[in-house]
């Protein structure tokens, strides 16, 4: 079971149909649209990880879906979808302006359900591949940000422990009342200072450790991902 999820989207009704059945059944959760702006609709409420789109359909062409996705202001949240096209005109530049905007694949009709298959492999297989990546990333992002915020912790808290020798050196050679009260006080004070900067710093670290924790426990390994991919090609192979 992969649990990827796909909107298929064609204005025929027959392709719908095997497309719903058959991607169900390899274990994909599926959602489907007869036109474009059914796609958009359900694009907002299903948020698919991939589109089966068909380009020429009424009311919103499935380039139109295209650059909403791919470019619209108020879909920007889904411009990481991935799309594979179809086509039933096996044109280059139709294909070349296709990816261009956007599109991961490109599918000239008629074509058969092995296919499609195998591209729609293809794409949810770099899809995951570049999630990893950017989870790794971020995860990099957060120990760079734990490091800056520790040696910003250790210039801040140096400067008044050295005062505070200086001034007991000072103590020391003088020997005076006067001298102690005055240490005493500058103590207290940088005692306090240094203690709402550990404060400060154990509250972000402890934000940092839980975000790197959340990342991880969402981060699929290579070897795990590979093993999904395998039984989705097991799956078409049964099919």
């Amino acid at each position: 079971m992969t649990g990827d999820k796909i909107l298929i989207v064609d204005d025929e009704a027959t392709n719908v149909e095997i497309f719903d059945l058959m991607l169900s059944k390899l274990g994909f959760r599926t959602e489907t649209a007869a036109d474009g702006r059914e796609a958009l609709d359900k694009l907002r409420s299903f948020r698919p990880d991939l589109i089966l789109l068909d380009n020429v359909m009424p009311r919103m062409t499935g380039w139109e879906v295209t650059r909403n996705v791919k470019h619209g202001d108020d879909l920007a949240d889904f411009r990481g979808v991935s799309i594979i096209m179809f086509s039933a005109a096996d044109d280059v530049e139709d294909k070349v302006q296709g990816l261009e905007m956007g599109v991961d694949d490109y599918i000239t009709k008629p074509f058969n359900f092995t296919e499609v298959l195998a591209r729609i492999r293809a794409v949810l297989h770099r899809r995951h591949l570049q999630e990893q990546v950017t989870r790794r990333e971020h995860r990099i992002g957060v120990v760079e940000s734990l490091n800056e915020s520790l040696i910003f912790f250790s210039q801040h808290v140096r400067g008044p422990l050295e005062r505070q020798l200086l001034l007991v050196d000072e103590l020391a050679a003088g020997g005076g009342a006067p001298q102690f009260g005055r240490l005493a006080g500058r103590v207290k004070d940088d005692a306090r200072a240094i203690l709402a900067k550990l404060d400060a710093l154990e509250q972000e670290i402890g934000d940092l450790q839980r975000q790197g924790d959340e990342i991880k426990a969402g981060d699929l390994s290579l070897e795990e991902l590979h093993r999904r991919l395998a039984g989705i090609a097991a799956g078409a192979t049964d099919s």
